[in-house]
């Protein structure tokens, strides 16, 4: 009676279309991020899914944190989560998921007008290149920031320019791209805000007055690489912290805005260091973003990192120069062959 009851359980979950070799994946999209380059590959994509023997949810954003509202509200017992959208797409899934530790891998389909993240993981521009490196990936453990009581994924900043992200409407990003941007910096480049703020690291006090500061885990900010410098690993523990200093007259402003255009650290108006845990203190409310959008103003900041907190999906190719570990072994063995 056993076998047969067994048989029966089969058969009835066949006939209600239930497949118990299917793997279950929970899909969030933006429609509205970047230039619409999702919309018209939507059912390639979700047929690349379905081969890979998933059986999908999808679920369109409607509003502003729909991303985090959905992933704290959806059922347990997705096997992956995939987001498509911008940065703060991005940011509002994982934000969802660290906020109810939900375990799943996140697979990620860059939809947006910069793509910072997606650019440095090696994750391919091409949606259904980043669609099949969702499925067919492997996953990387990367680290997630806390700050004060929000979550990011790749950068906090304040200062000159950090509202332009979240103050360009979302109709002339995705026009113009780039140049949106560009065009609403320019309209602040001669009312450039000074904060004086008191930092504190890893038992050091730092206090000064900045234009500018961002606490990232990424190798492109704002869509240019190499700024921040070419040891950025992704799951150390640790966040690349560069503070700006405040310039004092032109000549200053022209030597800063020399090193910022060859991406190099001038220690004479630029502060640069790496931190697990970094507080900032100052005497007014400063407006911060995070991953590109508004992250509130604060008076005092604590930017906590959190090591490998999140599974992120990566080609196989590319996830050894992520970690700190793998790049460690890797130039170990070079080394060791170099003696031989």
């Amino acid at each position: 009676m056993h076998k047969y009851s067994l048989l029966l359980t089969i058969w009835q979950d066949y006939i209600n279309g239930e497949d118990m070799s299917m793997k279950k994946m929970l899909f969030i999209y933006n429609p509205n991020a970047g230039t619409g380059t999702l919309k018209p590959k939507l059912s390639d994509v979700i047929d690349t899914f379905t081969k890979a023997e998933y059986e999908v949810t999808v679920y369109p954003t409607q509003k502003y944190h729909d991303g985090a509202e959905k992933m704290q509200s959806c059922a347990e017992g997705y096997d992956l989560i995939v987001c498509s959208g911008g940065d703060g797409t991005l940011d509002e899934v994982v934000t969802g998921m660290r906020m109810r530790s939900y375990k799943a891998p996140l697979g990620y389909i860059p939809a947006g007008t910069t793509n910072d993240f997606a650019t440095s993981l090696g994750i391919p521009k091409d949606i259904l290149a980043a669609a099949d490196t969702a499925v067919n990936g492997v996953p990387f453990p990367c680290d997630v920031g806390t700050f004060n009581d929000d979550y990011f994924i790749y950068i906090a900043a304040f200062g000159l320019f950090t509202d332009v992200s979240y103050e360009t409407k979302q109709s002339m990003k995705n026009i113009l791209g780039h140049l949106a941007y560009v065009l609403e910096g320019a309209k602040r480049i001669f009312n450039i805000p000074s904060y004086k703020i008191r930092v504190i690291h890893d038992g050091e006090e730092i206090e000064d007055e900045f234009i500018y500061g961002m606490v990232t885990n990424s190798r492109s900010v704002g869509g240019f690489t190499g700024i921040i410098g070419p040891d950025v690993v992704f799951d150390d523990g640790e966040f690349e912290v560069t503070l700006i200093k405040t310039p004092k007259n032109p000549l200053e402003l022209n030597d800063l805005l020399g090193a910022i255009m060859l991406r190099q650290i001038n220690p004479e108006r630029m502060y640069s260091f790496k931190s697990g845990c970094v507080r900032f203190e100052s005497m007014e409310a400063i407006p911060w973003t995070l991953d590109g959008e508004y992250g509130g103003s604060h008076e005092e900041v604590t930017v906590r990192n959190n090591r490998q907190a999140l599974q992120i999906m990566v080609r196989q190719e590319v996830a050894a120069g992520l970690s700190a570990e793998k790049m460690a072994e890797e130039a170990t063995e070079i080394n060791g062959a170099v003696e031989e």
